[in-house]
């Protein structure tokens, strides 16, 4: 078969949509891939959805797919996104009628299901906390399994055009078109590692075009303002060509490649997906052309047999109090200031589970590397924050810090105040054959909203 081309429209929920539309209408591309989920992420969109049984998706979706959507349909382009994250079935409703109004009814909205494994995580035990998932009583939210590629592959093989996620492994997003459309074998562990290097090196969007990577003056990018999203020329074999649009902003180099081959794997010899054990140790990256980086040497080993779980548990408040003080003196001014709240917080008797201070721009990131006597700043930014027991013990620490502003250190100006739910994340591994996906098709044509 022809080389497969695949592209990123997005590495994160809030990404850029324009470098998308860019990528869709010039990118000649089979699969557009759209990557909006990072940890705590889903946790999120399962609170929302306890609020509301039809919310709980990416919140950018309905723009993402008015803006593609036309492009894609013309272009023969098929999607594949976790935008879905806690609500599938509800964000695959909202595209089908997307697609309704703007007279796309031929094509076919898939919403993969099974992530959700709240209803069996009880009895395992989370890597973080030691106890089991049912100690956190009504303070568990979420359970979410980071599911491979097999409901996607047959969504796409029983003819889907959009095909939307919940949590799945963000290489198994890329992964399952290739498989779908080469045929590999699910136990061909070579082509799967490959498959899963190209999956990797993508999912992050503009971080591999130099949006993360660029440092003026040390690793200058080309017209980041217009930078581009990239995409792969990916061959039967499963090595790969990673480019992008000819004229968009930013770069593809094997410097740009290796940064992102390397972010978050841990052990390049033994990156743990659901559906292979994917192998970078021997991968070679060579620079083929200007923004053309040819990606081989990826091997692949045998699944481990368990998935990873992303457990979401209500733990407190926060509260986030921030003022700025200005001039000479002015860090020890904000040092005097987040004393004085703290003492303050004391002699109230108020209690706190955990608080920290930072002054932002000299000593907050990150904080063990701070030099011993950093150069005094002109401007500092306190920010006082705490995780409280309750929302209105977190109200009372905002109120220390904005109550600065006439009986704190002279010069403090600029408060914010926020007060938060604390969604913290947790993991935990369950055997594979406990998780049950699958996937329904939504027709489109006189799809009802």
């Amino acid at each position: 078969m022809t080389c497969l081309r695949i592209g990123a429209g997005a590495g994160f929920s809030g990404d850029r949509i324009a470098p998308a539309i860019e990528l869709a209408e010039h990118g000649n591309l089979d699969f557009l891939v759209f990557e909006c989920l990072a940890e705590r992420t889903i946790a999120l969109a399962q609170q929302a959805r306890l609020k509301d049984p039809t919310a709980g998706f990416d919140p950018m979706l309905e723009r993402r797919m008015r803006a593609v959507l036309p492009i894609t349909a013309k272009n023969g382009t098929r999607i594949v996104s976790n935008m879905g994250a806690a609500n599938p079935q509800a964000a695959a409703r909202l595209v089908r009628k997307i697609c309704s109004e703007l007279g796309l009814g031929h094509l076919k909205i898939a919403a993969v299901t099974g992530d959700d494994v709240l209803a069996g995580i009880g009895p395992f035990h989370l890597d973080e906390t030691g106890g089991t998932a049912t100690a956190l009583g009504d303070q568990l939210v979420s359970a979410n399994a980071y599911i491979g590629i097999t409901p996607i592959v047959a969504a796409l093989d029983a003819g889907a055009d959009v095909v939307i996620c919940g949590r799945a492994s963000d290489p198994a997003l890329f992964l399952a078109p290739l498989v779908h459309h080469f045929g590999w074998a699910m136990d061909d562990w070579t082509r799967l590692g490959r498959g899963t290097l190209v999956g990797h090196l993508l999912e992050c969007s503009a971080q591999i075009t130099g949006g993360y990577f660029a440092d003026p003056g040390l690793k200058d990018v080309p017209n980041l303002p217009r930078i581009g999203f990239p995409l792969a020329e990916v061959s039967a074999d499963g090595n790969a060509v990673i480019t992008k649009v000819e004229g968009s902003g930013g770069c593809v180099t094997r410097a740009t490649c290796i940064e992102q081959m390397l972010y978050e794997i841990h052990n390049p010899a033994e990156y743990i997906q659901p559906d292979v054990v994917a192998d970078f140790s021997k991968v070679t990256l060579t620079e083929t052309a200007p923004n053309r980086v040819a990606v081989s040497g990826a091997d692949g080993h045998a699944a481990t047999g368990f998935l990873k779980i992303s457990v979401g548990y209500r733990d407190g408040w926060k509260a986030d109090g921030q003022i700025t003080y200005a001039g000479k003196n002015c860090v020890a001014r904000a040092e005097l200031a987040a004393k004085l709240v703290q003492d303050r917080l004391m002699d109230a008797g108020i209690p706190l589970l955990e608080s920290r201070h930072d002054l932002i721009g000299y000593n907050s990131v990150p904080r063990a590397a701070t030099a011993s006597e950093p150069a005094s700043p002109h401007e500092v930014r306190l920010r006082f924050a705490a995780r409280c027991k309750t929302a209105a013990i977190a109200q009372s620490v905002t109120e220390e810090v904005e109550s600065l502003y006439l009986c704190g250190p002279a010069g403090g100006g600029g408060v914010t105040r926020s007060v938060t739910e604390v969604i913290a994340i947790a993991s935990t591994l369950l055997p594979a054959k406990n998780v049950k996906t699958g996937f329904e098709i939504l027709e489109t044509q006189n799809a009802i909203a």
